[in-house]
């Protein structure tokens, strides 16, 4: 068997020699299955290299939007079902919204939260020393009004003023405040009442508008 072995790898390495200048075609047959099975191998080679891997690429690219797409469908679809749900809590959360703004008073009825605030002191007896609005602050969706007040009363009557400004009807909060005891032991609370307001058109629009002071990119 090594005998025909040797014979047979002899018989192929002579189908090798002296193929210089003979065409392909005139080759043994050694020669010219191997130079097919190169060709196949070339155009294979370069056939994915300069076509198919391209359409490889493609093909993972529509694959990975095909997942994103299924993903988009299945979220559109469990908001389709949840349409009327989601309806309902719109309305809730605008009537939410609505209840909120009804709690701030509009520049016009500002005067009369001022008076509420000085009646509800005067309806427990206090004594207002001081009482004086500041500098309107606007914020993005609201303005604040900052009041300084100073009232003398007892404590029984301090305490339920405090009660009475948070039970208004518009949002009033009292900050920094400060208890000293006065004459005839009566207290004095130093405070700053501050109050809100929804702005009106024209201040949204120009909280909107941008400012020409601005610097912009360099």
């Amino acid at each position: 068997m090594t005998t025909d072995l040797k014979d047979l790898g002899k018989s192929l390495s002579s189908q090798f020699q002296n193929l210089s200048g003979l065409p392909p075609g005139q080759w043994p047959l050694a020669p010219r299955i191997l130079c097919g099975i190169g060709v196949i191998v070339a155009v294979v080679v370069g056939g994915y290299f300069l076509y198919w891997q391209g359409q490889f690429e493609e093909q993972e690219q529509l694959e990975a939007k095909e997942v994103t797409l299924r993903d988009e469908y299945k979220t559109k679809m469990a908001q389709a079902i949840n349409l009327e749900a989601l309806k309902m809590q719109k309305v809730q959360v605008d009537q939410y919204v609505e209840r909120l703004q009804k709690q701030l008073p509009s520049k016009a009825e500002m005067a009369a939260l001022l008076s509420d605030i000085n009646q509800a002191g005067a309806g427990r007896s206090l004594t207002f020393n001081m009482f004086r609005p500041g500098s309107v602050v606007v914020k993005d969706y609201y303005a604040e009004l900052p009041i300084e007040i100073r009232v003398t009363g007892n404590y029984h009557d301090v305490g339920a003023f405090a009660s009475d400004m948070a039970n208004l009807p518009r949002i009033v909060t009292l900050n920094n405040m400060a208890l000293t005891a006065g004459k005839d032991g009566e207290l004095v609370l130093d405070a700053v009442a501050k109050t809100f307001r929804y702005l009106d058109q024209d201040e949204v629009a120009a909280q909107r508008k941008p400012d020409p002071k601005a610097k912009g990119p360099k």
